[in-house]
């Protein structure tokens, strides 16, 4: 019974070190096999007609010359000298307009007429002045002759003197308010009287808003129109007192309107001097194409590039999102499996930076790859995604 005992002792306590040397092995085969699961769920494999289906290209990481950039907010608008306030200084009746808010008018376009029966007075007074001018001269110079015989008196002289460069006054006070109101002094002259006068746009550009229609009476203080300069526009942007160091003229920027995804560019010319009490100034932009569906008062969301610098970069279609995390597929070329060619891939994970001209920059989580040595897929990757998460879901390592 003894002996017995003593045999089951034994039988235990080898059993017991055989279980602990056991123990003492799986956690290295446990990380192997955790190793091997995570490869097999980070790589994919294609056959050759998988591959030409899935229509996939190939290509670098590329070192490419990429802004820093600031992130702000603005609105599209117009210097003070480019929203034009189109009004008649003598005033009158609106016998004639088509405009509306939004019509697009160019430079010397036919905006309004005006109806004034003052404007037939200005021009009978103007030749009026005209007439006499021929005999005051010839008075003038009559006196001046017989003043420097001794044969007439100073006085004479004088007074026709006077009345001649009076005349002369009047004259040209009359042609300034003529082409004031636009009217030609040239045609006044020539018998072209009229109590009408065009109103043409100075510039290129679109009508804003409209005051006035026909039959109303304008006074010289009113205006009947808003004319908007469009070849003016900007864009001006709000950036914050911790940012403002970091802006500089000549810096480019670009932004986008509301509901689009278009990016337009724009230069910084001009940034303001002093603070406001948001803490924030102004910068103004030159826009570098003058698009016609931009218009003065629109929101934008901007970005300044204040610095550039050579990173490492792929095109965005490149990129692949999974589990808040981002990838690339790298390919690893062809490999045999049960006799047939399989092209394999594996996704990196990647930390993205900024974002310009349809290319991203990227750097590798994992350290010990070389990012210029690997080939990546330049399109396609988000077939190849969906079929390695279709794997994973199956359980399997599946081509």
């Amino acid at each position: 019974m003894k002996n017995l005992f003593i045999y089951l002792f034994k039988t235990v306590l080898i059993l017991g070190l055989f279980t602990a040397v056991n123990s003492c092995s799986s956690p290295e085969e446990a990380h192997d096999d955790e190793e091997q699961h995570e490869e097999s769920e980070n790589g994919v494999e294609l056959s050759k007609a998988q591959y030409n289906q899935a229509e996939i290209q190939l290509g670098s990481v590329k070192q490419l010359m990429m802004g820093t950039e600031l992130n702000v907010n603005g609105k599209i608008d117009l210097p003070p000298q480019s929203n034009i306030s189109i009004n008649m200084p003598y005033g009158g009746f609106v016998k004639y307009t088509e405009m509306l808010p939004g019509t697009k008018v160019r430079k010397g376009q036919l905006l309004a007429i005006i109806e004034n029966p003052d404007f037939i007075e200005f021009q009978q007074e103007y030749l009026e002045n005209i007439a006499n001018r021929s005999f005051l001269k010839a008075e003038y110079e009559r006196q001046e002759k017989l003043f420097s015989e001794n044969i007439a008196a100073g006085k004479n002289f004088q007074q026709a003197k006077s009345k001649y460069l009076a005349n002369e006054a009047g004259i040209m006070a009359l042609e300034k308010r003529l082409e004031l109101i636009g009217l030609k002094p040239s045609e006044v002259r020539e018998g072209k009287i009229s109590a009408e006068v065009n109103l043409y746009s100075p510039v290129n550009g679109a009508v804003r808003e409209v005051y006035a229609n026909v039959g109303k009476f304008v006074a010289p203080k009113d205006v009947i129109m808003n004319i908007t300069n469009s070849e003016d526009l900007h864009v001006e942007l709000t950036v914050y007192e911790n940012d403002i160091p970091k802006v500089k003229t000549g810096q480019r920027i670009r932004f986008t309107i509301a509901n689009s995804l278009e990016w337009r560019e724009a230069e910084v010319f001009l940034v303001g001097s002093g603070v406001r009490e948001d803490r924030s100034v102004n910068v103004h932009g030159h826009l570098k194409v003058h698009e016609q569906d931009l218009l003065p008062g629109m929101y934008v969301n901007a970005r300044v590039e204040t610095d550039r610098q050579q990173v490492w970069a792929v095109p965005e279609e490149a990129i692949v999102r999974f589990s808040g995390k981002h990838y690339v597929f790298s390919y690893n070329g062809l490999k045999q499996e049960n006799g047939q060619d399989l092209h394999d891939f594996v996704m990196l994970e990647i930390e993205k930076g900024i974002t310009e001209d349809g290319n991203t920059q990227i750097s590798l989580m994992d350290t010990n790859i070389s990012i210029d040595k690997i080939e990546i897929v330049e399109k396609g990757a988000f077939t190849l995604l969906a079929k390695a998460k279709n794997m994973e879901s199956e359980g399997g390592h599946h081509h």
